[in-house]
């Protein structure tokens, strides 16, 4: 008889706590920005709900599990990542783990990128077609909103790490990465555009260039005030950098027959900026540019090692370009 009160005792104790983890479970409200949480591919429920309470999402994994365990749903569930609100009901969480909802394709854009790089990538990611993607970049409006004078939006898809919904097509990923652009240019920036002698379009093509060239970034405002420092004194920019992008190709060195490149891209050839942007150039890029430093020099040359030497007259540039090549390894 004892043990017939235990175990009936134990089923109201249980009954109890699922009742409970029932209210728990549809009492909340989802609040805030939503919170990237992964569901590795082959991971238990009690896997995904370490996941979620690490997240801050779930606040009690027992009461959960116990939830999800008495209504049949702690098995087959999605794989994924997930954007989920904190405050959102267990319930919800569950219903998404089972049915995708929620799921979102990461993507991350490296900066220094091209367009070149970076449709093919989203193009994996979100498997949307090249077709569709070209013809989003090709949006007229979008050029007109960024007041961009060519017909490319190379520079403006900002890099970063974002994560899009499932079904996202071509056009909206495009729309989502030209914003945050114009997140990150700050309104304050275009004071100091006049200063440089530059309006937005040609700040993102120098800053494009600085990404390409820079390996280290306490150089970054150096390298951008000696190209201003060269446009200043009309001088050819020289910017292999560019030369790498007219070529079509990425390669470790330019040579002597790349500078014969006949394209406005080519810097060698063609005094001034390129047209555009040569890549997307972050933030990290974009403000040593707009605050470049005040340098006197006028010439620069890589190392192996990724620093550069840089020196204000063209004899000290030829001194350092020789002691440079006496270090590559032969």
């Amino acid at each position: 008889m004892r043990r017939m009160n235990r175990a009936i005792a134990r089923g109201y104790g249980v009954v109890a706590l699922v009742s409970l983890a029932s209210v728990v479970a549809c009492s909340s409200t989802p609040v805030g920005a939503p919170i990237r949480v992964i569901v590795p591919k082959g991971a238990s429920f009690a896997t995904a709900t370490d996941s979620l309470h690490n997240a801050g999402l779930v606040g009690a994994p027992f009461f959960f599990r116990l939830y999800a365990r008495f209504g049949g749903k702690d098995r087959n569930i999605k794989p994924g990542t997930y954007l989920l609100k904190r405050g959102t009901p267990w319930s919800a969480i569950i219903d998404a783990l089972h049915g995708g909802d929620g799921l979102v394709n990461t993507v991350t854009i490296p900066e220094g990128f091209t367009l070149a790089q970076i449709i093919p990538l989203l193009s994996q990611k979100l498997s949307v077609s090249s077709d569709s993607l070209n013809a989003a970049l090709a949006d007229t409006a979008l050029f007109r909103r960024l007041a961009i004078p060519t017909k490319s939006l190379e520079g403006y898809l900002f890099p970063d790490t974002y994560a899009f919904p499932d079904g996202t097509q071509a056009r909206t990923a495009v729309l989502e990465m030209v914003r945050r652009f114009e997140r990150e240019w700050k309104p304050e920036w275009n004071v100091q555009l006049p200063k440089l002698g530059l309006n937005r379009h040609e700040l993102v093509t120098l800053a494009s260039i600085v990404e390409r060239e820079a390996k280290i970034p306490a150089e970054r405002p150096v390298i951008a005030g000696v190209y201003l420092n060269r446009l200043r004194e009309k001088m050819l920019l020289q910017a292999d950098p560019t030369v790498q992008y007219a070529r079509g190709k990425h390669a470790p060195r330019v040579l002597l027959k790349d500078l014969e490149i006949d394209s406005p891209y080519n810097t060698y050839r063609y005094p001034g900026l390129p047209p555009g942007p040569i890549a997307s150039p972050g933030g990290a890029s974009l403000k040593p540019t707009l605050f470049p430093a005040n340098v006197p020099f006028l010439y620069f040359v890589a190392a192996p090692d990724g620093h550069h030497e840089f020196r204000r007259t063209l004899a000290e540039h030829q001194a350092a370009a020789r002691a440079v090549k006496a270090l590559q390894p032969r």
